[in-house]
């Protein structure tokens, strides 16, 4: 493991996983959609021919109800992912026979095509063959080598080498061209099988080359060869570093800009020297990387280690591994030949390796706010353990200088209030990533990371998270942020018209139905067997992936009839990359109590921005939290996590915390962390709690969609702090300030009454502006007016390219 610690790996093995798990094997193939890990053939005791998947975000295998032509199981074959179809060559289909057939896989709708690609106009097209390399890069797809059976009796096997090269031109979504052999220059490669070969671009060159590492011809290669795929240039670069083992039945796989190199068959050492031909071989568990940029190669665990501890993948071979983000998955393959049992033993363990640091979640989204609290969001980041969530506000802030709080803290700053997770997947979807958004009732799970969970936050740092957790305290009454009257026309003030100043209700419900139905070939893969429609035939839901709450100041200014209009000023801060910033310090002697019936008593003292420093307020295990408490720094802690971008995470047991102040900014940003630890932080978002005394706003936002018009309903506000007197609903408009400041959006009201619906007409929404920020959408605000004025809008996404769905967010 010493080699593993000093190069910062922490493989973890998952044990965690539901559904039918396929049996162990090897020869197969994998390919990763999104978040899906595809696993084709392979085989052992017989050659599977099932498809099975692995859904990473969920630890959930499944079986794809396929249909359509097919193909029997192989192993040894070629596999590659274009967007989300997926194409088969070749491989053995029984022993001694091999196939050069090709099959296309439409993974969005688990239909399988079996194509034939025209044949190259000079030469044969490839022969049946196994261990070959299938390389896709833009619209074509590199075959080259493999093995041959030169007998045409299938129990007479005579193994041919081969080093052919061709190219395989693809359609546009769908099928194939056919198959060419291109003219290259330079040396090929020699004939092998069970070699690897790997496609990569390097971005400040933009020149793509094919590097070919390693396979077996009578006996293992290390050899690296390089294609530069513009000119058909073949080359042996020279490289740094010591090149590994000579090796077949090996896996490459490029994150970034790196190479990795995992297991496979190896020489046997004895006595220091490596036996080659007709030597001894065994299986290992070896793993290197070889810098694509600089032709480094960089050892991170020795072919002679032997791991006892059950903390690094064991020596295998014919295993696979895939990629998913920056995260490397290894599954199953063989561990050695047992004489004695006359059988491959294959593996049955499914390992992953988080090779870098993730990189920034997208800023923090609001949800809605109360007085002393918010719910937020932000967009998940693919194959993370957890987010710190941070924020600082505009008024001073105490510290906890000297000796921290003791005692068993409250974590209910960690809880999202019930929101068990802003993206569970219900079971009847066990492929879809992002189903049915809830924020469910206090009561229920909560999303803080879980007792005596550990997450390594840097190669020196270990943060555990321990310690009871403990739902939220009873909700404080949610308000809203008053508004002043409305502006004249050519003023562009703030107006009694709804801004973007967060919701404030006192229910537990969010005001939105969250669902998606998604567009299966851009989105995301679901067996077919297994879709259930979200979406009923007289009303749309929400769709949870396309929730965008401009979480940023907002300044504007609306009119009170269709021709005046309000603008909308997108603002945001560059993210800071140190965790905390320097302190100012309080009485010691302030009290811990997390639920205090009495207020906070403000700070109002103006804070300069250099004065100003990031607080905890925890790590969560999804991406959503309600915040209504932070965590106060001791002075010791401050200056050391200034000093130290890696420092420690402080243990929050031992910290004090501070309540929200009512109509106070708090600015919010959020880092995600995985196994090489915390990732840089997002953009900072700006939100600000609610003042008592103005009406919350609307909830449950339908669109109803008829022939000419849309009509648009709502329920009243929970908290709606006296009689609604009326509503108003604006819709985002095409505008020449747009071009200028593309953030800025401008409304025009459509509708003021007490109704809680309203009428959308095709002449208005003719003129609607298409807001592209996540993705094209008419953008809608609803608010309510009470005796004091306006509360705070309801913004509602109306997708355009799913026509039957509706993102809806409370807007600030």
């Amino acid at each position: 493991m010493a080699a593993a610690a000093a190069a910062g790996l922490s493989w973890r093995r998952v044990s965690s996983f539901t559904g039918p798990v396929p049996r162990s094997r090897h020869g197969h193939r994998a390919v990763a959609i999104r978040e899906l890990v595809i696993i084709f053939g392979g085989g052992n005791e017989g050659i599977a021919d099932e498809l099975h998947v692995y859904n990473t975000a969920t630890n959930q295998w499944f079986l794809p109800a396929v249909r359509g032509d097919i193909p029997p199981g192989c192993a040894a074959h070629g596999f590659v992912c274009d967007g989300t179809r997926i194409l088969v060559f070749g491989g053995m289909v029984e022993y001694g026979r091999y196939s050069n057939d090709l099959y296309e896989l439409q993974a969005s709708r688990w239909l399988w095509k079996k194509v034939k690609p025209q044949a190259p106009s000079t030469g044969s097209p490839p022969c049946p063959r196994l261990g070959h390399s299938f390389s896709l890069y833009g619209n074509k797809c590199y075959l080259f080598g493999g093995l041959a059976n030169e007998s045409e009796d299938s129990n007479n096997n005579v193994p041919r080498y081969l080093n052919d090269f061709y190219e395989l031109e693809l359609q546009h979504g769908s099928g194939v061209v056919g198959w060419s052999i291109p003219v290259t220059k330079g040396i090929l490669p020699s004939p092998r099988e069970s070699h690897t070969a790997i496609v990569y671009c390097r971005k400040d060159l933009g020149v793509p080359k094919m590097y070919i590492f390693g396979g077996m011809c009578g006996c293992r290669l290390n050899d690296l060869w390089e294609l530069d795929i513009e000119t058909m240039t073949w080359s042996r670069p020279e490289t740094k570093g010591t090149v590994p083992l000579p090796r077949s039945l090996h896996t490459a796989n490029v994150i970034g800009n790196k190479m990795y190199i995992f297991g496979g068959w190896v020489p046997q050492s004895a006595g220091g020297e490596i036996s080659t031909h007709d030597g001894e071989w065994k299986c290992t568990g070896s793993f290197a990387y070889l810098n694509l940029d600089t032709t480094e190669w960089i050892g991170l665990i020795s072919d002679c280690h032997e791991d006892k501890s059950n903390l690094l993948p064991g020596p295998r071979a014919g295993h696979c591994a895939v990629a998913v983000g920056t995260r490397l998955y290894i599954w199953s393959g063989r561990d050695g030949y047992r004489k004695a049992w006359n059988n491959q033993v294959c593996c049955k363990d499914l390992w992953y390796l988080d090779t870098e640091k993730p990189p920034a979640p997208s800023q923090v989204q609001l949800i809605r706010a109360t007085t002393n609290s918010f719910q937020v969001k932000w967009d998940e980041v693919p194959t993370v353990e957890g987010y710190l969530l941070q924020l600082h506000a505009d008024s001073p802030v105490p510290s906890a200088a000297g000796t921290p709080g003791t005692g068993v803290p409250e974590t209910s700053v960690l809880s999202s209030q019930g929101g068990s997770s802003l993206h569970q997947s219900p079971q009847s979807l066990p492929s879809v990533p992002c189903p049915e958004m809830k924020v469910d009732h206090p009561s229920q799970a909560n999303n803080v990371i879980p007792n005596n969970v550990q997450l390594s936050l840097s190669s020196n740092s270990l943060l555990k998270i321990e310690g009871k957790e403990k739902a939220a305290g009873s909700e404080n009454k949610m308000t809203q942020e008053a508004m002043k009257n409305h502006a004249d026309v050519t003023g562009f003030k703030e107006s009694n018209a709804p801004s973007l100043l967060p919701a404030c209700t006192s229910s537990p419900q969010t005001s939105a139905n969250v669902g998606e139905l998604h567009d299966l070939d851009k989105r995301t893969v679901i067996p077919d067997a297994s879709v259930s429609s979200t979406v009923s035939s007289t009303q749309t839901t929400v769709t949870q992936q396309a929730v965008k709450t401009e979480s940023s100041s907002t300044n504007g200014a609306v009119v009170k009839d269709e021709t005046s209009l309000t603008t909308f000023n997108s603002k945001s801060e560059a993210a800071e990359t140190a965790y905390f910033m320097p302190s100012t310090k309080v009485n010691t002697g302030q009290a811990n109590d997390s639920h205090s019936s009495r207020a906070p008593q403000r700070q109002t003292a103006p804070v300069k921005s250099r004065e100003r420093q990031w607080y905890d307020v925890g790590i969560f295990k999804n991406s959503s939290a309600v915040v209504s408490q932070f965590y106060l720094l001791p002075e010791e802690i401050l200056n050391a996590s200034n000093k130290m971008e890696d420092a420690d995470v402080p243990d929050y047991r031992l910290l004090k915390k501070q309540d929200l102040f009512p109509g106070t900014v708090y600015r919010f940003r959020v880092a995600a962390i995985n196994g090489c630890g915390v990732g840089p932080f997002s953009k900072v978002s700006e939100f600000k709690t609610c003042i008592p005394g103005f009406p919350g706003a609307p909830s449950t936002v339908k669109i109803t969609k008829s022939v000419d018009c849309i009509h648009l309903s709502w329920e009243p506000p929970a908290s709606p702090s006296g009689n609604i007197l009326e509503y108003s609903a604006y819709l985002a408009i095409r505008s020449t300030q747009l071009q200028e400041n593309p953030n800025q959006l401008v409304f025009m009201r459509i509708y003021c009454g007490l109704k809680t619906s309203c009428v959308v007409t095709a002449a208005q929404l003719s003129n609607a502006h298409i807001d592209y920020t996540s993705r094209p959408a008419i953008v809608f605000r609803i608010s309510a007016k009470n005796e004091r004025g306006y509360g705070p809008a309801t913004q509602v996404r109306w997708l355009q390219e799913w026509k039957q769905q509706v993102c809806m967010t409370t807007a600030r």
